[in-house]
């Protein structure tokens, strides 16, 4: 149902040409915001924003360049007259390596766009908002944000460092009305998801059941939203319990195994 919880506001969603971010777009849109989609990919973000008319509006930006993510607020600012929400989205994968083998080549890539971009797009969006009332901020990081695990070192630091800046952006943006709060998604099949789904939803995750970018979209319309007025500085996991602890079929598994009589 829809409810035009955010008539009147212009969102920047980063990352705004697929999985994730386009999911975002089309709530944000449904409750009646205006939203500028931000990529590199300039055909499929143009073709998300066509898609909703005069709500939504393409830009492309490398959030990696700090001259780009300027260039992005300014257009929401000049296209829609202001900018109340700003959705870090963006963020690129890492190949699954151990870490001694890893050359540690895409490391400055992807922590320029996954850690770079966030801090680069909180601090020109919130340039804009301590002078205008005031504004959301949502950081997109991972469940490798909170739950350790072997190779991809690259991506999960990037991730874990995602989670704490935005504690530290939170703290000292909150006497401007600016909230900053990061979302943790897990086992959400997007465009970087480079591994079987099966097995970690059985064995991974309480809830049997396959996330969709549109659960995180839900997660982001919330936390824009006045109903999160009193909510910043927050790490919200979305992943079927995984962080709460292992499933049903995992406690089985292991306990059948400390159960089976041993040989000799």
């Amino acid at each position: 149902m829809q409810t035009q919880e955010l008539a009147g506001k212009v969102a920047v969603v980063t990352g705004g040409a697929g999985g994730i971010g386009a999911a975002t777009i089309a709530k944000l849109v449904d409750e009646g915001a205006c939203v500028v989609v931000a990529d590199i990919d300039a055909d499929a973000g143009e073709k998300v924003a066509a898609a909703f008319g005069d709500a939504a509006a393409f830009q492309r930006a490398d959030v990696s360049d700090l001259d780009e993510v300027q260039a992005l607020v300014d257009f929401a600012v000049e296209r829609f007259g202001g900018l109340d929400i700003m959705f870090n989205n963006a963020g690129i994968g890492s190949p699954l390596k151990r870490l001694l083998p890893d050359d540690l080549s895409d490391f400055n890539r992807i922590m320029g766009v996954n850690l770079f971009g966030v801090i680069a797009g909180t601090q020109r969006a919130a340039r804009y908002m301590k002078d205008n009332g005031g504004g959301v901020v949502i950081n997109n990081a991972s469940i490798a944000a909170t739950n350790p695990g072997a190779g991809m070192i690259s991506y999960r630091a990037s991730k874990a460092a995602i989670a704490h800046a935005t504690k530290c952006m939170a703290i000292d943006l909150a006497p401007y009305g600016i909230r900053v709060n990061c979302l943790t998604p897990a086992h959400i099949r997007t465009g970087i998801t480079n591994y079987d789904m099966g097995p970690v939803l059985k064995y991974m995750q309480p809830l049997e059941r396959e996330a969709l970018p549109e659960d995180v979209a839900n997660a982001v319309v919330f936390l824009a939203s006045d109903r999160a007025a009193q909510v910043t500085g927050i790490v919200f996991p979305i992943d079927g319990g995984t962080t709460a602890g292992p499933s049903m079929a995992q406690t089985k598994l292991i306990m059948s195994t400390a159960a089976a009589p041993k040989s000799e």
